[in-house]
């Protein structure tokens, strides 16, 4: 399963008291969020204090406990990004301020899940350079800077495997490639069904996630393995709370 913390990226109507989001500095996303009575801006989160941090390390470690397998999202625009990015963590303290401070709460939460259940059962999704959320991390080299730093504390882990969502800086996927000892997925948005296996046949990635090739066709590996058509997937039916997108796409046996 996957263990995520949206941060920032919630609302207090979404939340089982109305509660203010939480995230590392009291700086709002300024971005719309679903919630029952339609969207709504983000608000101004409370900022973590160093004991909440400490509680939401050890929420993730509950939260993996008694699981066959984890992933860890530190991607998208959520609580660990949010950490890791610049514009949204303006700390002072041992969580902010430097590409190692920065890196900090990633490290400690993957450091605590692998504890919890074996480092061979859990692995970790990053984003370098992706601006969902609000979350601006600056330019190339600060990037680079940051995540090869971010990776190169997570290798001696030797978490089961990483998980990168590429948007193209093909030069930091190869800095990964030389540090990570263990399996590298590269997922990248917007590819045609001839394109997956590129990253692999570059040799930048061992394993390419499906998404939403595998969302839309609960029989994606036969219709691959026999070249057939792929059913398009329906935007409209995303995080829309029912089945509908979900367990409606046709197999081929009913196409």
């Amino acid at each position: 399963m996957q263990l995520m913390h949206v941060g920032r990226m919630s609302h207090p109507d979404n939340t089982p008291h109305h509660r203010q989001p939480v995230a590392p500095s009291a700086i709002s996303a300024d971005q719309d969020i679903f919630t029952a009575t339609g969207p709504k801006k983000t608000p101004v989160p409370r900022e973590l204090s160093i004991q909440d941090i400490q509680a939401t390390i050890a929420d993730f470690r509950h939260a993996a406990a008694g699981a066959d397998g984890v992933e860890i999202h530190g991607a998208n625009g959520y609580l660990l990004h949010q950490f890791l990015s610049p514009n949204a963590n303006h700390r002072t303290d041992t969580y902010g301020g430097s590409v190692e401070n920065r890196s900090r709460l990633v490290v400690d939460v993957a450091r605590a899940v692998a504890e919890e259940i074996g480092a061979d059962r859990v692995g970790i999704r990053l984003s370098p350079s992706m601006p969902l959320g609000g979350i601006d991390e600056g330019d190339t080299e600060a990037v680079r800077a940051q995540y090869r730093h971010l990776v190169g504390e997570l290798a001696p882990l030797n978490l089961a495997y990483l998980h990168v969502r590429h948007v193209g800086d093909d030069e930091l996927l190869r800095s990964f490639r030389e540090v990570w000892p263990t399996a590298l997925l590269v997922v990248r948005y917007g590819r045609t069904r001839e394109q997956i296996a590129d990253d692999i046949d570059a040799g930048l990635a061992d394993i390419a996630p499906l998404g939403r090739f595998a969302l839309a066709n609960p029989d994606i590996v036969e219709r691959l393995r026999t070249d057939a058509r792929l059913n398009e997937i329906d935007l409209a039916t995303l995080y829309g709370g029912g089945e509908a997108g979900y367990t409606d796409y046709p197999t081929l046996a009913h196409a």
